[in-house]
């Protein structure tokens, strides 16, 4: 429960498409300390924002309508600039689905409003409980992007890149470009990258997903590969901005060696191997070495590279730096 002395604005924040069979429930189950709701109806063709205000009371929340469909993601950034544009501290995305438990918003916004994180996401993975009840297709897929959002994100204490049930502060929400932000099932994961680029800093909350008899628009098999393109991408663009932009140090000039090192190492000793098979000699044991030193030294280096990277995990919220009166000066 949120006590009064750490009361913030919370807004709470629900993308509407083909919900009906359960968007009543879960906004009846919304805290009472949530102080705003936004629906966003993404053009559903069930008309999700006409049943949602035929069906509740509840003054705390609003009706937003898109004219058409813009994705997950892009219902998100209208939600949560409207929040932003209203005045909330928080802001709180939940499905409509029922699979988020809204019980839980409170250890969402708990280590926001203490001042600990910026942006705080879901991990279904931190318990075995919750990995049993998850289906099993769903689970490889998690773990395999998870992996994936590590390395393009930065992030590398965060798992469960998929996982929908974020908080962040408005006031970092606000630094965004939130026209480069995906729109579609990529939001969450971008939305990782798009942090890192202002050193937001993250924290996974432990929770368990409840799965039951909705039925999920996200399809493993059919999103894994644009994941990992869209992870590739995002990996590259944070490297370049990250380490030969906006900052140089020994860990850009070893991730600029070591793949050179490799690429050198790998066709100096697949020139002389083809030599060998066609002049019949063998390579001599000096050939080997140059060939398996310089691919050696730079796997070194993008492995101590990557310690740096890890270790360099944004730190402080920037949401208190912004808070201070240094910075509004």
């Amino acid at each position: 429960m949120i006590e009064a002395s750490e009361k913030r604005s919370i807004a709470v924040v629900i993308p509407c498409y083909q919900v009906r069979a359960h968007i009543k429930e879960v906004l009846e189950a919304i805290p009472t300390y949530v102080d705003g709701i936004f629906c966003v109806d993404d053009a559903c063709p069930d008309k999700s924002g006409d049943f949602i205000e035929e069906i509740s009371l509840d003054r705390r929340v609003t009706v937003l309508r898109h004219d058409h469909n813009k994705g997950v993601g892009g219902a998100m950034m209208t939600g949560f600039g409207a929040a932003s544009i209203a005045g909330f501290d928080i802001a709180v995305k939940v499905d409509g689905d029922g699979q988020m438990d809204p019980e839980l918003i409170h250890k969402f916004v708990a280590p926001i409003i203490s001042g600990d994180a910026d942006y705080t996401k879901g991990n279904r993975f931190w318990d075995s409980r919750s990995l049993a009840e998850m289906p099993k297709v769903r689970l490889f897929g998690n773990a395999v992007l998870g992996f994936m959002s590590k390395f393009s994100s930065g992030y590398w204490r965060v798992m469960d890149p998929t996982n929908g049930f974020l908080a962040i502060h408005l006031s970092v929400f606000d630094l965004l470009d939130t026209s480069k932000i995906a729109p579609n099932y990529f939001f969450e994961s971008d939305m990782l990258f798009r942090l890192n680029l202002v050193r937001a800093v993250v924290q996974d909350i432990p929770m368990q997903a409840k799965y039951g008899n909705e039925v999920s628009n996200l399809k493993i098999h059919k999103i894994l590969f644009p994941f990992l393109f869209g992870h590739g991408k995002n990996a590259f663009k944070r490297f370049v901005y990250s380490y030969f932009l906006r900052d140089f140090s020994l860990a850009s000039l070893e991730f600029l060696l070591g793949p050179l090192l490799i690429v050198f190492g790998a066709s100096f000793g697949a020139w002389h191997w083809y030599l060998s098979v066609v002049n019949g000699h063998p390579a001599t044991s000096g050939q080997v070495m140059l060939a398996a030193l310089p691919m050696i030294v730079g796997l070194q280096l993008i492995l101590s590279a990557l310690n740096f990277d890890i270790t360099n995990e944004p730190k402080f919220p920037i949401h208190r730096l912004m808070k201070s009166d240094w910075y509004q000066k």
